[in-house]
């Protein structure tokens, strides 16, 4: 076991997640480990508890407890045995592969990390991904377990903290298809409801839920964050039920799932906002379309558009969508084949 230590942030680690940047440090530990110390209040910033997803500062100082040394077994230290199910089952998720990025066209109901009630998840499933390489790739964004489509991972640290700035920057352009209930007028525009967090009724704020703030007011709400979402109509089955294009012009939580609620058309199985009910209550539709189609959420990241991290290629990546969302798009005759690839190349 290693003694107490206070590690001085660098500058590599400015703006990164605590608990990405321990794994960097200490590559013995685990995602559940990590957020238990936090729990605890074993690892401090500056003398603070913090949690897991706390940003870092260049400058702070960072207490760790006393850890196992690399390689020392223990029973909470032991990684996961990946089933040859499992390791098949994301290796065939792989969209595209070279020696610094993996895309992974992510499954929904996959989590990307794990959590206390989270074991099987793209971080620890990426065991399976390294290949020739002696290290697991690593997350630089996240998509909502239920939400399916294209995620990356880095394969080395330079192309890490490359891929980290690009979206930190937002150099890199998202473009996500969703089904949702009614159809948005006007058919083309953007959303700017600033979004505020509102904890959840479960432990430590399970099922938290963030609520839709006038651009106007967010200065007055603690807490609250300007969000912007451009979204455009591409089909729509009358006045019932729309496919659209989404862009995130910013990256808050659940930002696209809040804003399309807000506007009165959910996405389609997304009853955290938009209830489960299939009626209009007069603010907007409820998240379900009845009949045969899926309850599942039907929100894919279809695309991203980003210049390599390090051979500076220009990169479309694009991921075929999920069962349950393509089965809606059948039954409503809806061609994916004649969608544009920028959906807003017109307005740019």
């Amino acid at each position: 076991m290693s003694r107490v230590q206070m590690i001085q942030v660098e500058d590599d680690g400015d703006n990164q997640r605590l608990d990405r940047w321990l794994r960097k440090q200490f590559s013995q530990l685990s995602q559940v480990q990590i957020e238990k110390m936090c729990r605890k209040g074993e690892i401090r910033v500056d003398g603070g508890r913090v949690k897991a997803n706390t940003r870092m500062v260049v400058g702070q100082s960072v207490r760790v407890p006393p850890l196992p040394e690399a390689g020392e077994r223990t029973t909470n230290l032991i990684p996961r045995t990946i089933s040859k199910e499992d390791a098949a089952m994301i290796q065939a998720c792989v969209i595209y592969k070279d020696d610094h990025i993996i895309a992974l066209n992510k499954p929904a109901g996959l989590a990307v990390q794990g959590g206390s009630k989270t074991t099987r998840h793209v971080d620890g499933l990426a065991e399976a991904l390294k290949y020739e390489l002696d290290t697991k790739p690593k997350l630089v964004h996240r998509l909502d377990k239920d939400t399916s489509g294209v995620l990356l991972l880095a394969r080395t640290g330079k192309a890490a903290l490359g891929l980290a700035k690009a979206f930190q920057t937002r150099e890199t352009r998202k473009i996500y298809w969703a089904a949702v209930a009614g159809c948005p007028h006007p058919k083309v525009g953007t959303i700017k409801f600033g979004l505020v967090k509102a904890a959840g009724h479960g432990p430590h704020g399970a099922g938290e839920k963030m609520i839709c703030v006038h651009p106007k007011e967010v200065q007055n709400h603690d807490g609250a964050k300007h969000a912007t979402t451009d979204y455009r109509v591409l089909e729509e089955v009358g006045k019932r039920a729309a496919w659209v294009a989404l862009v995130p012009i910013t990256g808050r939580t659940h930002q696209l799932r809040a804003h399309m609620a807000e506007i009165g058309s959910p996405i389609v199985g997304d009853g955290k906002y938009g209830t489960n009910s299939q009626t209009n209550e007069g603010d907007g539709w409820g998240a379900q379309l009845g009949g045969d189609i899926s309850k599942k959420m039907h929100l894919h990241a279809r695309s991203i558009h980003l210049t390599h991290p390090i051979t500076k290629a220009d990169l479309m990546l694009t991921a075929p969508m999920p069962d349950h969302m393509q089965r809606t798009w059948d039954m409503f005759g809806w061609q994916t084949k004649y969608a544009p690839v920028e959906p807003f190349e017109d307005l740019m």
